[in-house]
């Protein structure tokens, strides 16, 4: 039996059960997890904001160790430390091909059939892909990557979803130029990916917004060279000063606040692109002026899971870590037993938390 946090009503607390995780099918890998990450996208969807049914295990921010895996597995082998990702891509298809995994357009067999049951033998939702908030999973083997064994679980979980998706935003999808003024909006753990991959893509300014100045300050410790109150009355007038009056060559907004979309637009230079890595809740709509969005050349980009081949992308990024380049421990605000993942979810609701990781 495998322990795991077991969502069965929209807004009421995960419960802790034991539950049966199948063996691993044909290209499919079984992990044993050491840590997962909370991201918002579990809470969105605990909380009933993305629909989908119930019961279900969420959790797809992962790392752990391979167990067991099916026929025909090569990328991986049982004692591997892995990190597991929801992206579960062919790399053939015509999104993969562009480098668009996260919107892979192959089916899977774990597509149709979740690998969980409860107790009763009843069916449980793969949430994400993943079901992570769990101390067992089997993904398929294209969500799993290799990683160096000296790098810690804690650390190496938030490379599954809230590294890749911030910097990858920055490096992969908008491709940023050395030398362009930037504005992340939101400083969460996503948030503060992206103006780590600003700094390391040689912006010359990184304007980050928020409300909580504790999460202004985590700002600057990772690159910004800028942390404003997204709440001031002079916003606008303050961007254009620090960037010679003609607003951000990116913005990237990493929240799923609608007035955090509905402002942007706003701070944008001409030539400039609006880039949305943040999910709102279901059905919200934000307006731009088309007429001005022509003329002035600006562009909006929709950026999932930061456009992020996993298998090339983190590598790279295990291997700025460990030159000392890219910050993954101080991303880490608070460990928590599964027993007490409801109390880590209220933190993170609360705004205290960067990231908060469940332990095995």
């Amino acid at each position: 039996m495998v322990k795991a946090a077991v969502c069965r009503e929209y807004g009421k607390p995960l419960m802790i059960e034991d539950i049966e995780v199948a063996a691993p099918q044909a290209g499919e890998v079984r992990v044993d997890i050491k840590a997962c990450a909370i991201c918002h996208s579990d809470i969105f969807y605990a909380e009933g904001e993305w629909g989908g049914q119930l019961p279900a295990v969420y959790g797809h921010e992962a790392s752990g160790i391979v167990s067991t895996i099916g026929p025909g597995v090569r990328n991986v082998a049982v004692g591997d430390h892995v990190v597991v990702t929801l992206v579960r891509s062919c790399g053939e298809c015509r999104c993969c091909s562009k480098g668009y995994h996260g919107s892979c357009e192959s089916s899977f067999p774990l597509d149709a059939n979740t690998p969980l049951k409860d107790a009763g033998g009843n069916d449980i939702v793969h949430g994400l892909r993943t079901g992570a908030f769990a101390d067992t999973v089997v993904v398929d083997a294209s969500q799993v990557v290799a990683i160096d064994k000296d790098v810690p679980f804690e650390s190496a979980s938030l490379l599954a979803c809230g590294v890749i998706t911030g910097l990858g935003a920055v490096i992969n999808t908008a491709r940023i130029e050395p030398g362009s003024d930037v504005i992340v909006i939101g400083t969460g753990g996503v948030g503060l990916n992206a103006v780590q991959g600003a700094a390391l893509a040689g912006a010359r300014k990184i304007i980050a917004l928020d409300l909580a100045e504790d999460k202004l300050e985590a700002a600057l410790d990772f690159g910004a060279t800028h942390g404003l109150r997204a709440d001031s009355g002079d916003l606008i007038d303050q961007i254009m000063e620090l960037t010679g009056g003609r607003g951000a060559d990116y913005i990237f907004v990493t929240v799923g606040a609608k007035r955090a979309f509905d402002q942007s637009y706003d701070m944008l230079a001409k030539g400039g692109a609006l880039v949305l890595v943040g999910m709102p809740p279901e059905g919200v709509t934000s307006e731009y002026d088309i007429l001005t969005m022509a003329n002035d050349t600006k562009r909006i980009l929709g950026s999932k899971m930061g456009s992020s081949n996993i298998h090339v992308d983190l590598p790279r990024l295990v291997e700025l870590y460990k030159q000392g380049r890219l910050k993954l421990d101080e991303l880490v605000t608070g460990r928590y037993p599964i027993e007490e993942i409801n109390e880590a979810i209220a933190a993170v609701n609360r705004g205290e938390a960067l990231r908060n990781v469940i332990v095995f």
